[in-house]
């Protein structure tokens, strides 16, 4: 069975962190990365990893907060095309891990970005690890595009959240997907419990105090009211549909709908995945949390792997 790895790590927001348990899940267990591909949020981890610094990224990660996140937002409002310009955060990363060729990394690094011009992927394998960062992480509408010569680039992930065919391959290797966006269901509106309205009169009885019978009659028939449209609410699914989460919605769909179709034109031997709501884009103060997950999301793959 073979411990030499080519590691692709997709994309997903604060999910990425998953990558930073699914390397350490790999690590204890004897495996090699000889090479590693990532977009979006997983071309930071994969950049990070490849410069032999992902303990500092750990470090540096588990000490985000809310506050860090707000102060990271350089607000470019002006431009008509991004809410945020993404140079500040790309600053704060490069106090981590100094930018450096992707060419001079310990291991084959694969940055992976999408041209709006082209519609083509974009595979940085040299050049600036920062710059090719810069372009995969840009979400658009969120952050600023990035102009690379007559290209401009925006989030890999748009057009491939997985790219398991981009990372370079050496013989009797194995394929590892470190997957942040799998399958997953609309996120609902929690319904209110029904109301025990006998039970609440028992409450008030036990207390000693006696209201009138018509009052009773009274709560009984209000009762069954906000049941019957507690449950009509119930079986309302567009209740939880406006303008934004459409949008979201939307989005991801093309997400997983992608993923599958790079898991089934490429197929891993060990494919860890995240579902896509296990947690926020932007749920960087739960770092901890999240690389834990990850980290026993690899372990449980692996197993299934190694089974004999």
């Amino acid at each position: 069975m073979s411990k030499n790895v080519a590691l692709v790590l997709g994309s997903g927001g604060a999910r990425g962190l998953a990558h930073i348990g699914a390397i350490e899940a790999m690590e204890e267990r004897g495996y090699t990365i000889s090479s590693i591909a990532g977009c979006s949020m997983g071309s930071i981890i994969a950049g990070m990893y490849a410069a032999g610094q992902l303990e500092e990224a750990k470090e540096w990660f588990l000490s985000v907060d809310k506050q860090l996140i707000l102060r990271m937002m350089d607000i470019n409002l002006l431009s008509g095309n991004s809410i945020v310009k993404g140079e500040r955060i790309i600053k704060e990363l490069e106090k981590v891990v100094p930018d450096r060729p992707i060419e001079r990394l310990n291991i084959p690094c694969t940055i992976v970005a999408s041209d709006m011009v082209s519609t083509e992927e974009v595979l940085f394998r040299s050049g600036s690890l920062f710059e090719a960062v810069r372009a995969s992480i840009s979400i658009p509408l969120f952050f600023q595009p990035v102009q690379i010569g007559e290209r401009l680039l925006i989030d890999g992930g748009i057009l491939n959240p997985l790219p398991l065919h981009a990372v370079e391959r050496t013989e009797g290797d194995i394929l590892v997907a470190s997957d942040i966006s799998g399958k997953d269901s609309m996120p609902t509106e929690e319904i209110p419990a029904p109301i025990d309205v006998q039970g609440k009169l028992d409450e008030i009885a036990a207390k000693g105090i006696s209201i009138p019978k018509s009052w009773e009659n009274q709560l009984r028939r209000l009762g069954k009211r906000v049941d019957i449209i507690r449950e009509q609410r119930a079986k309302d699914i567009s209740r939880n549909i406006n303008y934004f989460n459409m949008l979201d919605r939307m989005s991801d769909m093309q997400i997983q709908q992608n993923t599958l179709l790079s898991l089934r034109l490429t197929p891993p031997d060990v494919h860890s995945v995240m579902r896509q709501y296990a947690y926020k884009t932007f749920d960087f103060d739960k770092a901890e949390e999240i690389i834990a997950s990850g980290k026993k999301l690899m372990n449980e793959a692996l197993d299934k792997y190694e089974k004999p």
